[in-house]
């Protein structure tokens, strides 16, 4: 018999016989792992990609980082911090890579995971910013997009499955 008294999506009700509730509990906690493992994954090979890429990480020629920057200058939200990154532009492109690097790493272990995720939407903001700011319509530049992906882990962190929920329980085990 099923109680009608307990709304459906309500704590205490029934399974059914299906166990969905068994079913989305687990799909709920674990909810962030793709978007983590997408993220990660990606700007893991972001950083890498630039770091091994000889050509970007020049300042001149063709697709070096100093062509880009010096191509969508123009073009982009706040010029002023496309000529901070041509005064130095293979020290730019390095700390850029490294960046990437640390923050999918990061969130790949779950270590840190929201301040990670800050580092990476802040790349993501200041990528929208100069590089994809000018594309048109804007849904077809990938930085806005990354932007709001990191949101959530921002907002959450990562709270199972990670480097973060085993120093937490652990801290807690010496604390109880």
């Amino acid at each position: 018999m099923t109680r009608t008294d307990v709304p459906s999506g309500a704590p205490d009700a029934p399974t059914g016989p299906s166990g969905t509730r068994a079913l989305r509990e687990p799909a709920a906690r674990h909810a962030l792992l793709p978007l983590r493992i997408f993220l990660g994954v990606t700007f893991v090979y972001a950083g890498l990609d630039k770091l091994t890429d000889s050509a970007f990480l020049s300042a001149t020629g063709s697709g070096s980082i100093g062509e880009l920057m010096a191509g969508v200058r123009d073009t982009s939200a706040i010029p002023a911090m496309v000529d901070l990154a041509l005064k130095a532009p293979v020290g730019f492109a390095v700390a850029l890579a490294i960046g990437e690097l640390l923050v999918g790493l990061g969130v790949l272990a779950g270590l840190l995971t929201r301040i990670a995720s800050v580092g990476g939407a802040l790349i993501s903001l200041s990528l929208w910013l100069t590089v994809s700011w000018a594309v048109t319509p804007y849904y077809y530049g990938n930085d806005l997009i990354y932007l709001m992906a990191w949101t959530p882990l921002v907002l959450a962190g990562a709270p199972y499955l990670s480097l973060d929920s085993l120093i937490r329980s652990r801290r807690s085990r010496r604390t109880a």
